[in-house]
């Protein structure tokens, strides 16, 4: 798990950033399904038990697929007049679902660290595990060779206890440690790397970053990016290689899920065009094992927001460019930062501070960037996790969304963590949709409630039950690597709310109801991207699915966490297998 979310850490601009800009800025769509035109002849029939998140009919034993299309749904004999004898039968076993839509992740900024040992809480439930866990890793790396590790998160052990350079030192005395912090804002080193950067007890702290220090002398905790850069900007680079194989394994990662399609929340926030590009150029070589909706990051150094909006454009990615498998849809702006890092946009303080954090934008900036997306025809996609962030960027759009007609874009506030009746209501009236990361409930509830927010704020986290009662179409995501991908995990948190700190239930008057939540991350998610050829089972739709052990829409939502994923399929072909 990791707090860092939208807003890119200069380490990762230098580490990925560089390697992913050699993919250059040319945009060339593979168009793999233009070579499978749909028909009136099944090309290939499935056959199963098939649940189809259609009420109109909503299981079936038999689909016919042409081009990667749905020709046919339902019992074996309505569908076998459309085969021949060349149609491929295929009886996956398992359950037959919809593929699941991931519609808010990170790939580029999640490559950073993807290899480095993880030591999130959710793998060390006690600090002591997570000491443990890095003496284990240094113990089987070679002496004088880096032991990086990843997403220690102190806000969620008692006392925010941090791993300071006596601790490093003695658990890999041979060894340089450095240790992420989950919010990317700290990190944590030992003597060897702190010798190796060449940094000691005299080093001034730079402007905009700290180094901790316990009666002059370091501690090993680093604030900030500007003391961060110090000491890990001279880590090795990944090679362009390193790049396309990690975003595979992020892809297949999603896919190990149920996931069939995701949007990548923050695209060229490293890289420019190049991103793009690049997943183009994958593609290309080979199909991904995950459909890929971009968010285009609307800012780019020393560029204005029309700026911006003009490079993604002479690039030729406007909305909805690209093709079946990677395509450009919306327009990226975050407004705020973490609430677990204390840095989410507030109307009130935090428990025990004198502030509730601070907005990114002025109001004329924010009123500027939303106006160069919305001048192009993007949807816009605002990251907001405060309270505060939610009312700026809604009365920010309630002006300006009016001058711009009626538009199917599906504009959407993510996270929208904390909000009040009548910010969702408005939100409901201009059009504007959330989508929750619902672990802020699960990993995180607990230290909201007792720590940062105090129980009415808390109570007012991820408010699925109200959104729907006013008439909104939320969806769910996991924000990875702030959280692991794992669609059925956040819909079961949304039916039952509860922490994982303790088992207790926050605010049972939000709970969705079942149908809600398996909606939240099939068809509202895909409604969201604009797939809307996807999230469902039915004629016409794509033929986008996964097997799985147990069925979501017929067993209880306290064991959706533990569903298998057998395999997915896209248009009807495999693209990943356990």
């Amino acid at each position: 798990m990791s707090e860092n979310c939208c807003t890119p850490n200069p380490l990762a601009h230098s580490h990925v950033g560089e390697p992913v800009a050699t993919a250059g800025t040319t945009i060339t769509p593979a168009n793999h399904a233009a070579a499978r035109p749909s028909g009136a002849v099944a090309d290939t029939l499935v056959v199963g038990s098939i649940t189809t998140n259609n009420p109109a009919a909503p299981t079936a034993e038999a689909m016919a697929i042409s081009g990667g299309q749905i020709i046919g749904i339902g019992k074996l004999s309505d569908v076998e007049g459309l085969t021949t004898a060349s149609t491929t039968i295929l009886k996956p076993e398992g359950i037959i679902i919809p593929g699941l839509i991931e519609p808010h992740m990170h790939i580029w900024t999640s490559l950073l660290n993807l290899t480095w040992t993880d030591v999130s809480h959710e793998v060390c439930p006690t600090f002591d595990s997570v000491v443990e866990r890095i003496k284990e890793t240094a113990a089987k790396t070679p002496d004088g060779q880096y032991v990086l590790a990843k997403l220690f998160d102190p806000s969620l052990y008692p006392g925010e206890p941090d791993l300071t350079r006596t601790i490093l030192d003695q658990v890999a005395p041979n060894n340089p440690v450095m240790v992420m912090n989950a919010s990317m804002h700290y990190l944590y080193a030992n003597s060897p790397a702190l010798a190796n950067a060449g940094v000691n007890d005299q080093t001034p702290d730079p402007v905009g970053g700290k180094f901790g220090r316990v009666d002059g002398k370091l501690n090993g905790v680093i604030g900030e990016a500007a003391a961060i850069m110090k000491v890990a900007g001279s880590l090795p680079k990944p090679t362009p290689a390193d790049m396309a194989t990690g975003i595979t394994t992020i892809l297949n990662m999603c896919a190990s899920q149920g996931v069939t399609s995701l949007r990548e929340g923050a695209t060229g926030a490293l890289a420019g065009v190049a991103e793009v590009a690049m997943l183009h150029q994958l593609n290309g070589a080979k199909r991904l094992p995950t459909r890929v909706s971009t968010a285009q990051f609307a800012q780019m150094d020393g560029k204005s927001s029309v700026d911006v909006a003009a490079t993604w454009k002479a690039a030729g990615v406007t909305p909805f460019s690209g093709d079946e498998m990677v395509r450009a849809d919306a327009w990226k702006v975050v407004t705020d930062g973490s609430n677990q890092g204390r840095s989410g946009y507030f109307e009130q303080p935090y428990l025990g501070e004198v502030t509730g954090g601070q907005a990114n934008w002025t109001p004329e900036g924010l009123h500027d960037v939303f106006k160069a997306g919305l001048d192009d025809g993007w949807q816009i996609m605002v990251h907001t996790n405060g309270d505060g962030a939610v009312e700026f960027a809604l009365t920010t759009l309630e002006a300006l969304l009016p001058s711009y007609g009626k538009h199917d874009l599906r504009h959407r506030f993510e996270h929208c963590s904390v909000t009040s009746d009548d910010q969702l209501t408005r939100m409901a009236a201009a059009g504007i949709n959330p989508s929750f990361l619902m672990n802020h409930v699960y990993y995180w509830g607990a230290a909201f409630r007792d720590t940062i927010l105090g129980p009415e704020r808390a109570n007012h986290l991820d408010r699925v039950a109200t959104a729907y009662k006013v008439g909104l179409r939320p969806s769910l995501h996991s924000d990875y690597n702030v959280s692991l991908v794992h669609p059925l995990q956040s819909a079961r948190t949304a039916v039952m709310r509860q922490m994982q700190a303790n088992g207790e239930v926050l605010n049972p008057a939000e709970c969705a109801t079942p149908a809600q939540a398996l909606a939240a991350i099939t068809t509202n998610a895909a409604w969201q991207i604009h797939a809307d050829d996807r999230g469902s089972l039915e004629v016409g739709k794509r033929a986008d699915f996964a097997v799985v052990d147990i069925d979501p829409w017929t067993s209880a939502a306290d064991g959706w966490d533990t569903i298998k994923v057998n395999a997915t399929y896209i248009d009807g072909t495999q693209a990943w297998s356990a």
